[in-house]
């Protein structure tokens, strides 16, 4: 009879976490509100808003269009599993607008929300709760050196195996967005005040959810 009560309370639990939304699949596992970061902890949310996610929009100043903002959703990492840098690397193509407006303006900007991780339970994206983050900086080929440009490879080809493939003639490079600034919302009261160096000294270990 333990036993019994024992799994009708655990089917119940997860019958509630479902209902709630709180839990989905990311990269091929699942993540609960648990994985999340305190909202008091800005600087492990940000490295764990940039280092869950695989996608964004990148934003670039657009001279094709008299200098207007040209954003479009593209897929980045930040390192290898596990070993994430903080520093988002893309696969890009001159045949693409970003990559030429790069060339003539590097400022840039990468929006990232933490919805599509699946944490976000049924609150609409622009909640608060549901946090978000955008790294202003410059955007440059990822070809300082050749170490620097094989960190872009790895993480790049192990997030998103499908790069490996991609047509050779299309002439695509590897590019980094060198962070200058950062906009991080992850609960009620405005942006949290983080600086660069917190963010990319920030311990991806520290996952307590502690309100």
């Amino acid at each position: 009879m333990k036993m019994k009560a024992l799994l009708h309370s655990v089917y119940v639990i997860y019958v509630a976490l479902v209902l709630l939304g709180i839990h989905g699949p990311v990269q091929g596992r699942l993540l609960s509100a648990h994985d999340k970061p305190s909202p008091k902890n800005a600087a492990a949310t940000a490295r764990w808003l940039v280092s869950q996610n695989s996608w964004g929009v990148l934003n670039t100043i657009s001279g094709e269009l008299g200098g207007a903002p040209f954003g479009n959703v593209v897929s980045f990492s930040d390192g290898e599993p596990g070993k994430g840098s903080g520093i988002p690397y893309f696969y890009l193509t001159t045949l693409d607008p970003t990559a030429r407006n790069a060339g003539k303006d590097q400022r840039a900007s990468l929006t990232i929300s933490e919805h599509p991780i699946g944490t976000c339970g049924k609150v609409d994206p622009e909640n608060p709760t549901c946090a978000k983050i955008t790294l202003t900086g410059k955007l440059r080929y990822a070809n300082g050196s050749p170490k620097e440009k094989e960190i872009a490879k790895k993480a790049l080809f192990s997030k998103h195996p499908e790069m490996k493939y991609w047509p050779k003639g299309h002439n695509f490079q590897f590019f980094k967005l060198d962070i200058e600034n950062i906009f991080l919302i992850d609960w009620f009261g405005g942006p949290k005040p983080l600086t660069v160096d917190q963010y990319l000294q920030a311990k991806l270990t520290e996952h307590a959810f502690n309100l």
